[in-house]
Order: structure tokens, then C-alpha cells, then sequence
């Protein structure tokens, strides 16, 4: 007798079989990619909107001035989200538009929107996942100094608190930052997000302010709470392997670690920041600005920890001609394609084992805090048919093998109880501007009209299979 091996699907389907039927299905979005409306209602600039201003810092000059007009078709897209039976929802709220400038009082308009949004949501059974930061500072706070200044943590509570006092009696999951590597590290080091700085010792003290705006943050929102908080932080996280076992490779791959991983996750959770990590960037003349009493207002508990996964690094500690310091004396640590792999439209390497991988090692090193996959998702060419459907059979394979990542980890131990789906729509993606897709929904620019991808068909389905038919949706 002979048999046929499994092929991949099946072998998803069976790890992701095994998810519990109170496992979260949600999409996330955030406020400059989708809403627009950048002018309306009281809403004043972030450094987002200048910087899509500048020549050449985004692709084809695109702006989020109209994004997916989700300001004015809010209703329309909560009734799409939940007619896909996922049963979260992470929105981000703009800082410009609650609070403009980032001082003083909040602007009512601004919060009536997101109330409305709130409401909409519970009415349609979806729980509101509400996250406060997602790279929109106000200019105005950037031209008095930015994240790299210690007052903007100051202010981040104050706004914090502003959008609890509106929407904390509905709101139970609160998350203070998002990613704060790519407001620090892409905008402050590397210059190809806003604010669109190059400067290593800017963005380590910006690392410093996020971290403390966030502890911060958590003390104002615990403090003011009148229910029970759920508190998160949602960081890009990856892993980071050495090319060879070379020692310059394996040190390479330690700096990197010690620079994209733990510079972020050691001090929120375990009170210090790495002594390697100070030891590298003394090594380059930058130190992290500490106060006394700082890492204790960083490291206040939260409840879950948000990891936001897209891909993996292969890190190598020499340049092309194989030196191991560059023309600063600096060491050498260099990025490498593993090879062989597929690749989403970004030409990112698809690698859902490394989700498995970094979910383990948050258990086996952070113990005790649960995890949601807060962000993950493929940009592809999406080819739509006369009816503006898209058959996206990669973008629904890259989803099934990474939401099999995370029941597999499960499976081995990792306490991770949901997976949010970048993104919800095709939207705005920062420096690429619209040119990449993400979503589960299409936007025709043109129209604003939405059509659910075979991504997004496909997701639903595999959230009612998970539940059961009595579950949600």
C-alpha cells in the first residue's frame, strides 16, 4: 500500500488546527497609512507629512493626505473587518489629530472620531486593540526636539492620558509603542523614515525617550484606569545568525542581537539595558542617556508583549573586500541574504521557521509574559481581475506558513494567544508609499473601493474553523 505525503497546506492546517478557540484573529493598520483627512478638523502635521514633502524621501512623491480616506469611510471598513470574522481589530490613534502640536489640551473633534470608531467596533462584536504611537510625532514636538529630546517622553504621557480619559471605559488593550526600532533607528540613524535623521548617538537617545515615554505612559494609564488594563508594547523583532563561523561573523551577529533585539526588549523587561550593548556604543563615542530612577519607570509591567515579525537577518562581520572595520574604524556588521529562499515583492526572504525560533526564545528568556503577533504580512504584485478581486495565492501562503509558525511554537511552549494580520487594507507603506500592497483588502486609489483578497477569504475561513461554528464571526 502507498501513501501521499502531506503536502504543505495540509501540514499547516494541522498545526494550525491545534490553535485554542479563544486564539485572537485580528488585521492591524495605523493612522497616517489609512485615514487621510491630514488637515480636517483640527489635525496639525507630523513629521510624517513633512517628510513625504521632501524630494525623493518616498516613492513617486506620494503623501498620506488621502491614504484610504478611512476617516470618512470608517463605518464601511469596521463592517468589512468584521464581516471577516476576525474578532480584534489594532488601530492606531494620531497623535496630531487628538492633541495638535503635542501640547495642551485635546482637540474634541479629534477624539470624536475614535470614539466613534470605539463604538462602531463593539457594536459589530470586534474588540478595539488600541495602540498610541505608531510614528505620526507632531512637527511641532520635532522642532522643539523630537524623540532624541527628553521632554517628548513627558509629552507622550500627556497624550497617553488624554485618549485614556476619552476611551478607557472601552477600551481594555492599550498599547504604548510601536516599533519604536523604526522611529529610532530608520529615522534617526539610517534617515529613510522621518524624521529622516543620520545620527547614531540621536537615535540612541531617541531609543532612551521611547522607552521612558512608554513606562511613563503605563504608570499615567494604570494610575487613571477605571477597569482592568491590558498593557503592551509592540516591537520588530527577528533573529540574528552569524554567516559562517567565523569569529568576525559570530561578533557581528552578537552586535546585532545586542542592537536590534535586546536593546528594546531587555530593559522594559528585564530593568537594564544590555552591558555589551554599552560596551559597543561606548566603543563608537555614544552612551544611552540614563537618569537615576529611569530603567525603574521603563520596566513597569506589562501585560503582553507585541511582536511585530516580516523576516530574518544573516549577519556578516566583514565588508566586500573583507575588512572587518569600516573607513570610521567601526566594526563591520553586514546584512546577507540566506539564498535559496522565496521572496515577497519587497524581495524579503520568507522565513515563518525563524517565527517559531523567536517565539521560543522570548519564552526561554522573558518568561511570563504573554505574546500577540501584533504585526505580520507580504507586500506582492497584486494583479486584480475585472471585478477588482485578487487572486493572492503567495500572500495566502506566506499567511498559513507563519500562522502554522506560531501554533508550532504553542505547540513547543510559547505562550502566544493571537496573530494580527498586516495589514487590514492596502494602504500607504511609508517610504514606499502605495506602491507596495500589504493588505487583506484592496483599495483602488482611484475609487476608495475595497474588495477582499483571497487572502483575506482565506483568513476568515480558518478563524471560524479554529473556533468552531459556535465561535464569533
Amino acid at each position: 500500500m502507498t501513501t501521499t505525503a502531506p503536502s504543505a497546506t495540509d501540514r499547516h492546517d494541522a498545526l494550525i488546527d491545534r490553535l485554542p478557540p479563544d486564539f485572537r484573529f485580528g488585521a492591524a493598520t495605523s493612522a497616517f497609512q489609512i485615514e487621510g483627512a491630514t488637515a480636517e478638523d483640527g489635525r496639525t502635521a507630523s513629521i510624517w507629512d513633512t517628510f513625504c514633502r521632501v524630494p525623493g524621501a518616498v516613492d513617486n512623491g506620494d503623501t498620506g493626505d488621502i491614504a484610504c480616506d478611512h476617516y470618512h469611510r470608517m463605518p464601511e471598513d469596521v463592517a468589512l473587518l468584521a464581516a471577516l470574522g476576525l474578532d480584534t481589530y489594532r488601530f492606531s490613534v494620531s497623535w496630531p489629530r487628538v492633541q495638535p502640536g503635542g501640547r495642551g489640551p485635546a482637540n474634541p473633534a479629534g477624539l470624536d472620531f475614535y470614539d466613534r470608531l470605539v463604538d462602531e467596533l463593539l457594536a459589530r462584536g470586534v474588540t478595539p486593540w488600541l495602540t498610541l504611537y505608531h510614528w505620526d510625532l507632531p512637527q511641532e514636538l520635532q522642532d522643539a526636539g523630537g524623540w532624541p529630546a527628553r521632554d517628548t517622553a513627558h509629552r507622550f504621557a500627556d497624550y497617553a492620558e488624554l485618549v485614556h480619559e476619552r476611551l478607557g471605559d472601552r477600551v481594555e488593550h492599550w498599547t504604548t509603542l510601536n516599533e519604536p526600532f523604526c522611529s529610532a533607528v530608520l529615522g534617526h540613524v539610517e534617515g529613510v523614515h522621518a524624521p529622516g535623521g543620520r545620527s547614531l548617538a540621536d537615535g540612541v537617545r531617541a531609543v532612551h525617550h521611547l522607552h521612558l515615554g512608554h513606562g511613563l505612559a503605563v504608570r499615567r494609564l494604570r494610575s487613571a484606569a477605571r477597569r482592568p488594563l491590558d498593557i503592551a508594547v509592540a516591537h520588530l523583532l527577528g533573529t540574528s545568525r552569524p554567516a559562517s563561523g567565523s569569529p568576525a561573523d559570530r561578533e557581528a551577529a552578537r552586535r546585532a542581537d545586542a542592537f536590534g533585539f535586546r536593546f528594546y526588549l531587555d530593559p522594559i523587561l528585564r530593568g537594564r539595558y544590555p552591558r555589551d550593548l554599552i560596551d559597543d556604543l561606548a566603543a563608537r563615542g555614544v552612551r544611552i542617556p540614563v537618569r537615576d530612577g529611569d530603567l525603574e519607570i521603563i520596566a513597569e509591567p506589562v501585560d503582553t508583549l507585541g511582536v511585530n515579525y516580516y523576516r530574518s537577518m544573516r549577519v556578516c562581520g566583514t565588508d566586500e573586500r573583507g575588512a572587518t572595520v569600516d573607513a570610521h574604524g567601526a566594526p563591520v556588521t553586514r546584512g546577507l541574504p540566506h539564498g535559496g529562499l522565496p521572496v515577497t515583492g519587497l524581495g524579503w526572504e520568507v522565513m515563518p521557521h525563524d517565527l517559531t525560533e523567536l517565539l521560543l526564545r522570548i519564552a526561554r528568556d522573558y518568561p511570563g509574559v504573554p505574546v500577540i503577533v501584533t504585526e505580520n504580512g507580504a507586500a506582492y504584485e497584486d494583479r486584480p481581475d475585472a471585478e477588482g478581486f485578487v487572486d493572492d495565492t503567495e500572500r495566502t501562503a506566506y499567511l498559513a506558513a507563519h500562522l502554522a509558525a506560531v501554533a508550532e511554537a504553542r505547540v513547543r511552549g510559547a505562550d502566544v494567544r493571537g496573530y494580527f494580520a498586516w495589514s487590514l487594507l492596502d494602504n500607504f507603506e511609508w517610504a514606499y508609499g502605495y506602491a507596495q500592497r500589504f493588505g487583506l483588502v484592496r483599495v483602488d486609489y482611484a475609487t476608495q473601493t475595497r474588495t477582499p483578497k483571497r487572502s483575506a477569504l482565506w483568513l476568515r475561513d480558518t478563524a471560524h474553523r479554529v473556533r468552531g461554528a459556535s465561535g464569533h464571526g
